[in-house]
């Protein structure tokens, strides 16, 4: 059994203040507000890495136009952004638009339940963490280091989020698109 404990939606986003690419931040002041997606990565720079780096921050203008500040997390240090950074600029010519947390003390890590550890037995679990303007996780996805995310899909599942926030709805089962209409859900009282 690990020492992390697992989130849920509806659970507040616990607060921390840490280093990142972008300075020191306090968490809670940092979001003001905001929507927030809160991604963990390995502390190695890899082709999925790099790739995700790539997509996330060409997705800048999707994210603004949502109102959603990106942030990363990892437990590489500020060594190993850099090369981030530059392995980025010089692969596919973008630039870090977002922070990434350097987390070498994985305080952070463990307030949000990430289990970075990499063994045979135990591979490197990463987490995507969806936050709310009130602070209140209401997704988190879970999924191996082998396997990248697809950051059109946490678009995706943020536009149903930001619309079901607004009134009771469902949302319709997706292709992977941004944008699709919700339905207002049926309630009937007893």
């Amino acid at each position: 059994m690990n020492s992390y404990t697992t989130l849920r939606p509806g659970q507040t986003a616990p607060d921390f203040e840490q280093d990142t690419t972008n300075g020191s931040i306090r968490f809670h002041e940092w979001i003001k507000g905001s929507w927030c997606v809160l991604f963990s990565h390995s502390r190695e720079v890899s082709v999925a890495t790099v790739s995700e780096l790539a997509q996330a921050a060409r997705l800048r203008p999707e994210w603004s136009r949502r109102g959603v500040k990106l942030i990363g997390l990892s437990i590489g240090s500020s060594d190993a952004h850099a090369r981030w950074e530059r392995d980025l600029l010089e692969t596919r010519g973008l630039v870090l638009n977002f922070p990434v947390i350097a987390d070498a003390d994985r305080s952070v890590s463990t307030l949000y339940g990430v289990a970075l550890t990499d063994s045979k037995i135990s591979p490197v679990m990463r987490h995507v963490y969806v936050i709310d303007p009130d602070k209140k996780i209401r997704r988190v996805q879970t999924f191996s280091s082998a396997i990248g995310c697809d950051f059109n899909g946490v678009l995706r599942a943020v536009d149903d989020l930001q619309q079901t926030a607004k009134r009771i709805a469902t949302t319709p089962v997706s292709d992977g698109r941004a944008g699709q209409d919700v339905q207002d859900s049926l309630t009937t009282q007893a």
